[in-house]
């Protein structure tokens, strides 16, 4: 029994990744044992990234029902009102609870928290720190914490491979650890938080973590997956030359920078009632579309915000410096990039997969709260909200015997860059912003030819091309527009599809 592993740890929960969902998963597991594990350093992933903030009902003029009205309005008809409903009432919960683990927030000079607004927002109700550093500081409160916490025990720079099952059951994983050192991790319960799939995109503002490991993975185990093809674009990541590129936050849109065309022309005043505060994938394909036809888009801040960027937006400023650009006195140039995804592997309301004693939260899960189109804010909120559930959950879940031998992941396969390099290029032109069934045929094809010459052994590059085809596949099914999903030859939404594409 597990022989060809250099270590085995036995633990009553696994977590795999380290953000915000996976590590207040870790802290919420009450009575158990917890082995928290990350590819890279404990908090690496998108969380600490993100600028926005996080979305909680907390205002006079607010309410959760108007906050999950707002939240399904964004989603194009396809959120789970149920998944809805708990996120909202859930919110402000979850800032407490946050504040209670050394989270700070901006607070307004009447002592209360200072809210911004973003779009798809009916009234301000984004919680902040330092304007546009939401999610380092989200990323420190926890990840301290989580150093803190007796019952967590932290392993850092361990690809995790493979979910281990025994008779269809998830009993732990495998990984590979520095010097190729073959690890298995047993468990009564596994938690993918692994967060999305970015890099499978040329252009996107995710770190370079993340490759899809966590959906990968879930679906060799045999989860099904839900909504993948509803990926959001940000519509306003720095054009810099840089991957992953700067993200430009929403909050800057929120507080009146505008987006302007090289001949200053502000064209979100005839693409959508809500001009600049439109819904992130209106605003990311009216990007899109002037970019194809040779123009260039900026964002203004001048004269919204102008001499107080640098206070109010630190991050922002700072990333514009190193770019040799002053956005006090100069435009922005922007263009869209891979930013989220909506969909993942499917789960109910306690995290729980098709697969017993598999767990799935955060990014990489299906909750049923974004739909096709996620409103700004929503993603800490998610990882926030439904990990306190998987966490009650998990606490619960007895041991299932390891009754065979699991397979050691074996040595690292050699990384195929121009492979990497090609899916992500097609990727980002064929399954984009704006799709066509000619271009998903040839991307599907490109796809599975990186498939069959690459290695069968797991590896970030194998995961982000099963990912690719998952999300290709779902793209291709589903032919109509809706959200973050554009048919340039089905452009209109069509009512027979009025519910989530599940694949598995």
């Amino acid at each position: 029994m597990n022989r060809g592993f250099d270590r085995v740890l036995g633990t009553d929960v696994v977590v795999v990744g380290s953000g915000v969902a996976g590590l207040t998963t870790a802290l919420a597991v009450q009575g158990r044992r917890v082995v928290l594990v990350n590819k890279g350093s404990l908090g690496d992933g998108s969380t600490w990234w993100a600028q926005g903030g996080v979305a909680a009902p907390i205002s006079e003029d607010d309410s959760p029902d108007l906050f999950a009205a707002d939240t399904i309005a964004v989603g194009g008809g396809l959120n789970d009102p149920s998944a809805v409903a708990t996120l909202s009432a859930g919110a402000v919960a979850a800032i407490d609870r946050l504040r209670g683990r050394g989270a700070r927030f901006d607070m307004s000079p009447g002592g209360g928290l200072d809210l911004g607004r973003e779009a798809g927002h009916s009234v301000r109700r984004i919680v902040r720190t330092g304007g546009d550093a939401t999610g380092a500081e989200v990323s420190r409160a926890l990840t301290d914490a989580a150093a803190r916490a007796e019952h967590i025990t932290v392993v850092e720079q361990l690809f995790v491979a493979d979910v281990v099952l025994a008779g269809g059951h998830a009993v732990g994983v495998t990984g590979r650890g520095a010097g190729e050192e073959q690890v298995l991790i047993e468990a009564a319960a596994v938690v993918m938080a692994t967060g999305g799939l970015g890099r499978i995109y040329a252009n996107t503002t995710n770190p370079i973590e993340v490759t899809g490991d966590g959906l990968a993975m879930a679906r060799r185990a045999g989860a099904k997956v839900a909504d993948v093809e509803f990926v959001q674009f940000h519509p306003t990541a720095l054009s810099a030359g840089l991957d992953p590129m700067p993200l430009l936050t929403e909050a800057l849109r929120g507080e009146g920078a505008v987006l302007v065309d090289d001949d200053g022309v502000r064209f979100m005043v005839e693409e959508h009632r809500a001009a600049d505060l439109a819904p992130r994938d209106v605003v990311a394909r009216a990007v899109w579309r002037r970019l194809r036809a040779g123009r260039k888009v900026y964002l203004d801040a001048r004269d919204a915000i102008g001499e107080d960027l640098p206070e109010r937006f630190p991050t922002v400023f700072a990333t514009c410096t190193r770019a040799g650009i002053d956005p006090r006195r100069e435009l922005m140039p922007v263009e869209p990039a891979a930013h989220y995804l909506m969909g993942g592997v499917a789960v109910d309301l306690s995290g729980r997969t098709s697969v017993p004693g598999l767990w799935a939260v955060g990014e990489v899960s299906r909750s049923g709260v974004h739909g096709a189109n996620r409103l700004a804010s929503n993603s800490l909120l998610e990882g926030l909200v439904f990990a306190e559930a998987v966490a009650d959950d998990v606490a619960a879940a007895a041991p299932f015997e390891l009754d065979g031998e699991a397979r050691p992941p074996g040595p690292e396969p050699d990384t195929d860059l121009d492979a990497v390099s090609t899916l992500r290029r097609v990727m980002w032109d064929q399954v984009g912003l704006v799709r066509t069934r000619g271009g998903l045929t040839d991307a599907l094809a490109t796809i599975e030819g990186i498939l069959s010459r690459l290695p069968a052994e797991p590896s970030e590059a194998r995961n982000m091309a099963e990912v690719a085809f998952l999300v290709t596949t779902a793209a291709s099914t589903r032919t109509e527009s809706r959200g973050a999903h554009y048919r340039a030859d089905f452009p209109l939404a069509d009512p027979q599809w009025d519910h989530s594409l599940v694949l598995g």
